[in-house]
Protein backbone atom coordinates (compact mmCIF):
# COMPACT_ATOMS: atom_id res chain seq x y z
CA UNK A 1 0.00 0.00 0.00
CA UNK A 2 0.94 3.39 -0.95
CA UNK A 3 2.20 6.02 2.27
CA UNK A 4 -0.43 8.29 2.59
CA UNK A 5 1.64 11.29 2.10
CA UNK A 6 2.88 10.26 -1.45
CA UNK A 7 -0.86 9.20 -2.30
CA UNK A 8 -1.62 12.72 -1.00
CA UNK A 9 0.24 14.45 -3.38
CA UNK A 10 -0.30 12.20 -6.63
CA UNK A 11 -3.71 13.16 -5.76
CA UNK A 12 -3.24 16.36 -5.49
CA UNK A 13 -1.35 17.21 -8.52
CA UNK A 14 -3.94 15.14 -10.59
CA UNK A 15 -6.40 17.57 -9.65
CA UNK A 16 -4.15 20.58 -10.65
CA UNK A 17 -3.64 19.30 -13.64
CA UNK A 18 -7.31 18.25 -14.43
CA UNK A 19 -8.02 21.97 -13.33
CA UNK A 20 -5.60 23.41 -16.20
CA UNK A 21 -6.83 20.65 -18.66
CA UNK A 22 -10.74 21.96 -17.69
CA UNK A 23 -9.16 25.67 -18.14
CA UNK A 24 -7.71 24.66 -21.35
CA UNK A 25 -10.53 23.05 -22.94
CA UNK A 26 -12.64 26.03 -21.91
CA UNK A 27 -10.60 28.49 -23.43
CA UNK A 28 -10.25 26.73 -26.70
CA UNK A 29 -13.73 27.34 -27.45
CA UNK A 30 -13.84 31.07 -27.42
CA UNK A 31 -12.65 33.17 -29.97
CA UNK A 32 -9.77 35.67 -29.51
CA UNK A 33 -12.35 38.24 -29.11
CA UNK A 34 -13.82 36.25 -26.56
CA UNK A 35 -11.54 36.20 -24.29
CA UNK A 36 -11.40 39.75 -23.13
CA UNK A 37 -15.59 39.66 -22.74
CA UNK A 38 -17.04 40.71 -19.63
CA UNK A 39 -20.51 39.75 -18.85
CA UNK A 40 -20.94 43.42 -17.13
CA UNK A 41 -18.52 45.83 -15.21
CA UNK A 42 -18.61 43.84 -11.57
CA UNK A 43 -17.38 40.76 -13.90
CA UNK A 44 -14.42 39.43 -14.92
CA UNK A 45 -13.12 38.10 -18.53
CA UNK A 46 -11.85 34.85 -19.03
CA UNK A 47 -8.26 36.96 -20.02
CA UNK A 48 -8.71 38.25 -16.29
CA UNK A 49 -9.43 35.23 -14.75
CA UNK A 50 -6.26 33.70 -16.38
CA UNK A 51 -4.17 36.51 -15.51
CA UNK A 52 -4.77 36.55 -11.89
CA UNK A 53 -4.45 33.05 -11.72
CA UNK A 54 -0.83 32.98 -13.15
CA UNK A 55 -0.02 35.90 -11.46
CA UNK A 56 -1.13 34.07 -7.82
CA UNK A 57 0.61 31.37 -9.12
CA UNK A 58 3.87 32.52 -9.42
CA UNK A 59 3.75 34.45 -6.60
CA UNK A 60 2.42 31.89 -4.43
CA UNK A 61 4.76 29.18 -5.46
CA UNK A 62 8.15 30.75 -6.64
CA UNK A 63 10.61 30.29 -3.69
CA UNK A 64 7.83 28.44 -1.69
CA UNK A 65 10.52 27.90 1.46
CA UNK A 66 12.49 31.26 0.99
CA UNK A 67 10.10 34.02 0.43
CA UNK A 68 6.54 35.38 1.59
CA UNK A 69 3.74 33.71 -0.70
CA UNK A 70 2.54 37.13 -1.55
CA UNK A 71 6.10 38.47 -3.77
CA UNK A 72 6.22 42.09 -3.50
CA UNK A 73 6.58 42.89 -7.59
CA UNK A 74 3.10 41.09 -7.76
CA UNK A 75 0.60 43.77 -8.95
CA UNK A 76 -2.67 41.64 -7.99
CA UNK A 77 -5.02 44.54 -8.87
CA UNK A 78 -3.41 44.94 -12.24
CA UNK A 79 -4.49 41.29 -12.86
CA UNK A 80 -7.94 42.90 -12.79
CA UNK A 81 -7.62 45.23 -15.77
CA UNK A 82 -6.68 45.46 -19.63
CA UNK A 83 -6.74 43.05 -22.34
CA UNK A 84 -3.97 40.77 -23.59
CA UNK A 85 -3.59 38.60 -26.79
CA UNK A 86 -4.42 34.70 -26.78
CA UNK A 87 -0.82 33.80 -26.87
CA UNK A 88 -0.07 36.34 -24.33
CA UNK A 89 -2.00 34.90 -21.97
CA UNK A 90 -1.42 31.54 -22.74
CA UNK A 91 2.31 32.08 -22.11
CA UNK A 92 1.54 33.41 -18.72
CA UNK A 93 -0.92 30.56 -17.92
CA UNK A 94 1.69 27.97 -19.07
CA UNK A 95 4.47 30.11 -17.20
CA UNK A 96 2.29 30.19 -13.67
CA UNK A 97 1.50 26.16 -13.88
CA UNK A 98 5.33 25.50 -14.62
CA UNK A 99 5.91 27.41 -11.36
CA UNK A 100 3.25 25.23 -9.37
CA UNK A 101 4.08 21.66 -10.90
CA UNK A 102 8.18 22.68 -10.08
CA UNK A 103 7.06 23.36 -6.30
CA UNK A 104 4.77 20.62 -6.10
CA UNK A 105 6.27 17.62 -7.66
CA UNK A 106 9.28 17.35 -5.26
CA UNK A 107 7.21 17.85 -2.13
CA UNK A 108 8.15 15.42 0.74
CA UNK A 109 6.32 13.93 3.70
CA UNK A 110 8.43 16.36 5.40
CA UNK A 111 7.86 18.99 3.91
CA UNK A 112 3.76 19.12 3.49
CA UNK A 113 3.94 20.03 7.57
CA UNK A 114 6.91 22.70 6.68
CA UNK A 115 5.92 26.85 7.63
CA UNK A 116 5.61 29.28 4.91
CA UNK A 117 3.73 32.10 5.11
CA UNK A 118 1.61 34.37 3.10
CA UNK A 119 1.15 37.55 3.23
CA UNK A 120 3.33 37.62 6.46
CA UNK A 121 1.23 34.68 8.17
CA UNK A 122 2.55 31.13 8.55
CA UNK A 123 0.67 28.52 7.73
CA UNK A 124 1.94 24.57 7.07
CA UNK A 125 2.67 23.38 3.33
CA UNK A 126 -0.39 21.21 3.38
CA UNK A 127 -2.85 24.28 4.40
CA UNK A 128 -1.44 26.05 1.45
CA UNK A 129 -1.97 23.55 -1.28
CA UNK A 130 -5.36 22.80 -0.12
CA UNK A 131 -6.79 26.59 0.18
CA UNK A 132 -4.62 27.49 -3.43
CA UNK A 133 -6.67 24.35 -5.11
CA UNK A 134 -9.68 25.69 -3.65
CA UNK A 135 -9.04 28.84 -5.17
CA UNK A 136 -8.03 27.83 -8.38
CA UNK A 137 -11.00 25.67 -8.52
CA UNK A 138 -13.25 28.13 -7.82
CA UNK A 139 -11.74 30.04 -10.68
CA UNK A 140 -11.68 27.28 -13.20
CA UNK A 141 -15.26 26.47 -12.63
CA UNK A 142 -16.05 30.56 -13.38
CA UNK A 143 -13.78 30.42 -16.69
CA UNK A 144 -15.96 26.99 -17.78
CA UNK A 145 -18.88 29.12 -17.02
CA UNK A 146 -18.01 32.18 -19.16
CA UNK A 147 -16.45 30.59 -21.90
CA UNK A 148 -20.17 28.16 -22.41
CA UNK A 149 -21.78 30.73 -22.22
CA UNK A 150 -19.66 32.67 -24.80
CA UNK A 151 -19.45 29.66 -26.92
CA UNK A 152 -23.68 29.14 -26.94
CA UNK A 153 -24.51 26.02 -29.35
CA UNK A 154 -20.71 25.20 -30.70
CA UNK A 155 -20.37 24.86 -27.01
CA UNK A 156 -18.34 20.60 -26.54
CA UNK A 157 -19.02 19.27 -22.92
CA UNK A 158 -15.65 19.20 -21.25
CA UNK A 159 -17.33 16.16 -18.36
CA UNK A 160 -19.66 13.67 -18.91
CA UNK A 161 -22.54 14.75 -21.24
CA UNK A 162 -26.25 14.97 -20.28
CA UNK A 163 -28.21 11.69 -21.14
CA UNK A 164 -30.77 13.05 -24.40
CA UNK A 165 -33.66 14.32 -23.27
CA UNK A 166 -36.83 12.43 -24.16
CA UNK A 167 -39.82 14.38 -26.22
Amino acid sequence: MEPLDRHYLQTVIREFELLKRQAEGALEQVSDEQLNVSLDPESNSLAVLVKHLAGNMRSRWTDLFTSDGEKPDRNRDGEFEGTLTRAELLNLWERGWQTLFAAIRPLTAEDLMRTVTTRGKPHSVLKGIAVQQSHYATHVGQIVFLAKHLAGSRWKTLSVPRAPRSG
